[in-house]
C-alpha cells in the first residue's frame, strides 16, 4: 500500500486538509513537543544559524525553531503546495520563517554549503531514496555544519491490548499507509555514516497515551477508513471500531504507543572527500 504522505498533493483537497490536520494535532500535543524539545537540544545551533527544514508539512518544528534567540533563519520546503500553504498562513507573522518553494528532499534548490543546520522532523521514512536526501543535506550544509533527524520507529506503533486485538488491525493499515519504511530509524546512523557524517547522538523517545488519546485515535480512525476503503470491513465495522477507541478512553483502557528516534550528526570540515566541490 503506498504511502500517503509521499503523494499528499495528488490527493482531493479534503484529504489534504485532513491531513494537514493530522500534524497539527501531533504538534499540539505536549509529549510531542517535550520529545521535539529534547532532540533540539542536541543540536549545536551556532550563533545567526541558518536552518533548513526538509518536509516541513505545516511548520510545527519551523515554527519552534523560529523561537530560537540563536537561529537567524529557517526556511521550509515541502513537496505538497497545499501543506506549504498552510504552513505559510499560520507562520505569516513569524518574520524568520519562510516556506519559499515546493522540492523533494532528494533535489533541494539550495547552494552547496548554505545552511548551518538542516533538519528532518518525521520525513526520512516518507522518502524512496532516503540516501539521496542525506546526501543533499550534506551538500547544502556548510562545513561543520548539524544534521538533526527525528523520526518514528513506527514498527512499534500499537493500541493493542493483547493478541489479536481489533483496533491493531487499525494501526496497521495506518502505517502502511502513512510510512515508506517503518525500520528506517534503526539503520539510520549507519547510513548517515555512508554519507559522509560524523554522527554525534542518538537517543530514543517514548510516546504513549492512556486517558487521552488524541494523536493515536486519529492513527486508529484513519486505519479503519482505510479497511473500509479496501473493502476488508463495512462502514458500520469502521465506526464499531472507532467508538471501541473512545470507549476505551471513556473507561481507562486504552494504551497506545511509539517509539521515536533522533539523531544528531555533523559535517566534517571542508577539506573533506566527501564534500563536492563548487
Amino acid at each position: 500500500m503506498p504511502d500517503v504522505w509521499s503523494g499528499v498533493a495528488q490527493l482531493d483537497a479534503a484529504t489534504q486538509e485532513r491531513l494537514a490536520a493530522v500534524l497539527e494535532t501531533r504538534g499540539a500535543d505536549p509529549q510531542q513537543q517535550e520529545m521535539r524539545q529534547a532532540f533540539l537540544a542536541d543540536v549545536g545551533f551556532p550563533a545567526q544559524a541558518r536552518v533548513l527544514e526538509v518536509g516541513c508539512g505545516t511548520g510545527v518544528l519551523t515554527r519552534v525553531v523560529a523561537k530560537r534567540s540563536d537561529v537567524a533563519e529557517v526556511v521550509g520546503v515541502d513537496p505538497a503546495p497545499s501543506l506549504l500553504e498552510t504552513a505559510r498562513d499560520i507562520s505569516k507573522d513569524i518574520a524568520k520563517v519562510s516556506f519559499q518553494v515546493v522540492a523533494d528532499g532528494t533535489a533541494l534548490p539550495f547552494d552547496h554549503k548554505s545552511f548551518d543546520v538542516v533538519m528532518f522532523d518525521s520525513t526520512l521514512c516518507h522518502v524512496l531514496e532516503p540516501d539521496l536526501a542525506l546526501a543533499e543535506a550534506f551538500r547544502v550544509l556548510r562545513a561543520s555544519g548539524w544534521l538533526a533527524v527525528f523520526d518514528g520507529d513506527y514498527a512499534t506503533t500499537t493500541v493493542a491490548l493483547g493478541e489479536h486485538d481489533p483496533l491493531q488491525a487499525c494501526v496497521d493499515a495506518t502505517m502502511a499507509n502513512s510510512v515508506n519504511d517503518r525500520w528506517l530509524i534503526r539503520r539510520l546512523p549507519a547510513m548517515a555514516q555512508e554519507a559522509g557524517f560524523e554522527v554525534i547522538n542518538t537517543r530514543s523517545h517514548g510516546f504513549v497515551e492512556t486517558t487521552q488519546g488524541g494523536y493515536m485515535l486519529t492513527v486508529v480512525d484513519r486505519g479503519a477508513d482505510i479497511l473500509r476503503g479496501l473493502g476488508q470491513i463495512d462502514q458500520s465495522s469502521a465506526e464499531a471500531l472507532k467508538a471501541e477507541a473512545r470507549l476505551r478512553v471513556d473507561s481507562g483502557r486504552f494504551f497506545g504507543h511509539i517509539s521515536y528516534a533522533s539523531l544528531t550528526a555533523v559535517k566534517p570540515g571542508s577539506n573533506s572527500a566527501e564534500e563536492p566541490s563548487e
